[in-house]
């Protein structure tokens, strides 16, 4: 008996969307009994116990709704306490504090990039249009209107998706710990491939993954999902790379919805390109589903997937819902178009390969999905874990 389990909890609403994966022929009909902790599926050929995890309680008195769609199988909406005790990666504010050394490391091989820096000012950078709002506000002319904010030797400005950090400290280790200088850029690099674009590309030494940009003589930007930070003394812990983008974005979708009350953002990589519309449909999901296997009894085990088809995980995961269009080889131009003039999107700059990245990572978690949850209103759907 193949059966598999998907379960989609609403913590704020207390409710879940149970489905449980359409059966093989020849295992229909089945009987199923649902208790708070778990769930038991039986045929006239095999007999299956699914355990939920200790965090998540049905209450079985709850359920409604019973259908039956062909290609998912049996849908059960029904009422869900859920705790979360998830441990989520820590966010660039929470990762630099001023006064405490930290080191930075390139996140897709471990390299150092910067190490044991101090930063006597760890500020956040104004909004992007923070110029046009002092222009409305003084009765004088801006005195910020031909200047830009640069970091000082000591500082660290902080972004949504980089961070800013001044180059010429000499707080800097030399030699192979240092990835950003300008000497690290072929000729082809510093020509025709930058378009004539005058900040040049930092990348890594060992594994030539693009980590940010100079932005100045004096001032290189990093990009959050490219660098992990930790502080010093510390052992670096590696992540699988789908993992903490999904974790870093999903976590800038919630900020930015929260601050601002955004919810459609516009991923656009560093050469400009427009990658992915993407509208964020609700922050507060747990994702849980059971894997198939030939066992008589199986344990809820995470719905996985870091870019590899055998990946398994147990327990619970917070996640992000989200609506998105693919925007590459020009698919959804009129739509794209019709965003990057809207006030109401926010754009959001990263690599270009990591934007693709995150893509495939969309593309892999609607895949996953039961057919009839793949699509809502002409988008598709997919899930962010944190």
């Amino acid at each position: 008996m193949e059966e598999s389990v998907f379960l989609e909890i609403r913590r704020r609403m207390q409710s879940g969307l149970l489905i449980i994966r359409e059966p093989k022929a020849g295992n229909l009909p089945v009987d199923i009994t649902v208790a708070p902790g778990s769930l038991e599926i039986k045929s006239c050929q095999a007999c299956k116990m699914i355990s939920f995890p200790a965090e998540v309680r049905i209450v079985p008195s709850s359920c409604r709704g019973l259908q039956y769609i062909v290609g998912d199988g049996l849908h059960v909406r029904l009422q869900v306490r859920a705790d979360s005790n998830t441990k989520l990666i820590s966010t660039l504010s929470e990762s630099l504090k001023a006064q405490k050394s930290c080191t930075f490391y390139c996140q897709s091989c471990g390299e150092i990039i910067i190490k044991e820096r101090t930063f006597l000012r760890v500020l956040p950078l104004p909004s992007e249009n923070w110029s046009a709002l002092v222009e409305e506000w003084c009765c004088h002319p801006n005195p910020f209107a031909n200047s830009a904010l640069h970091p000082q030797n000591n500082d660290c400005f902080l972004g949504h998706t980089y961070f800013l950090v001044n180059s010429g400290s000499e707080s800097h280790v030399p030699g192979t710990e240092i990835v950003h200088s300008e000497t690290e850029h072929s000729a082809s690099e510093r020509g025709p491939t930058l378009k004539s674009k005058k900040n040049a590309r930092v990348i890594c030494k060992r594994c030539k993954a693009m980590l940010g940009e100079t932005v100045s003589s004096g001032t290189t930007k990093y990009y959050v999902t490219e660098m992990i930070i930790q502080q010093s003394g510390t052992n670096f812990d590696m992540l699988p790379r789908s993992q903490f983008v999904q974790n870093i974005i999903a976590q800038c979708l919630v900020e930015l919805s929260s601050a601002r009350s955004t919810f459609r953002f516009r991923i656009q990589g560093h050469d400009g390109k427009v990658y992915i519309l993407m509208w964020l449909l609700n922050s507060d999901t747990l994702l849980v589903e059971s894997m198939g296997n030939s066992a008589s009894s199986s344990v809820f085990t995470l719905f996985e997937n870091n870019l590899r088809p055998d990946s398994r995980s147990s327990g619970t995961w917070n996640a992000v819902k989200v609506l998105y269009h693919p925007c590459i080889k020009n698919k959804n131009k009129d739509l794209a178009d019709e965003w990057e003039n809207d006030i109401g999107v926010h754009p959001l700059t990263f690599p270009s390969k990591t934007c693709l990245e995150l893509l495939l990572i969309l593309s892999l978690s609607n895949a996953c999905l039961p057919p009839s949850l793949r699509c809502m209103n002409a988008f598709q759907v997919a899930f962010l874990k944190m």
